[in-house]
């Protein structure tokens, strides 16, 4: 009765690495600076022990976290996998947890492509989808792409829609 449905093929944008790379460097900045200023607060006002000692801890969970931040880009990247069809859009994802969505064409409200500063600056944008229950997103297509399939799955949504 059902068809087989293979696993999604296509990519994002090899850029999509240098967005992520970029965004955790600015956020892993803003975090080592605030250490930064904790620590010399410590230091300067003389705060108890204990405090140091937290500052110290958070310290030393943080550096694996920041080393990770630079490494999970390029699994991520790998991992993703997206595609659109009359029936579904398909979202595979994970890089330790591995995701696949199937988002039915006849639950679609809303399509939308979003583009921030640094997605900007690379000519990338992303294409967010809305269902009644819940929100998907297909980060990081070139400009082009992302607006052609936007454009594919509002007309595939309503083409669906119609047909009830």
């Amino acid at each position: 009765m059902y068809s087989q449905i293979s696993a999604p093929e296509q990519r994002l944008s090899k850029d999509a690495v240098k967005v992520w790379i970029l965004s955790e460097m600015i956020t892993n900045l803003i975090v080592l600076i605030i250490i930064g200023v904790l620590f010399y607060l410590d230091y300067r006002f003389s705060w108890k022990e204990w405090v140091g000692w937290i500052l110290i801890g958070v310290t030393a969970i943080y550096v694996p976290a920041a080393v990770w931040s630079f490494i999970s880009p390029f699994l991520l990247y790998k991992s993703w996998r997206y595609d659109v069809n009359e029936e579904f859009i398909q979202l595979k994802s994970g890089v330790l947890n591995e995701r696949h969505e199937l988002v039915p064409m006849t639950k679609i409200q809303s399509v939308a492509t979003k583009q921030g500063p640094l997605l900007r600056k690379y000519g990338l944008c992303s294409v967010s989808i809305e269902t009644m229950g819940s929100s998907h997103s297909i980060p990081a297509l070139s400009k082009g792409v992302a607006i052609q399939l936007r454009n594919q799955i509002a007309q595939f949504a309503k083409l669906k829609e119609v047909e009830q």
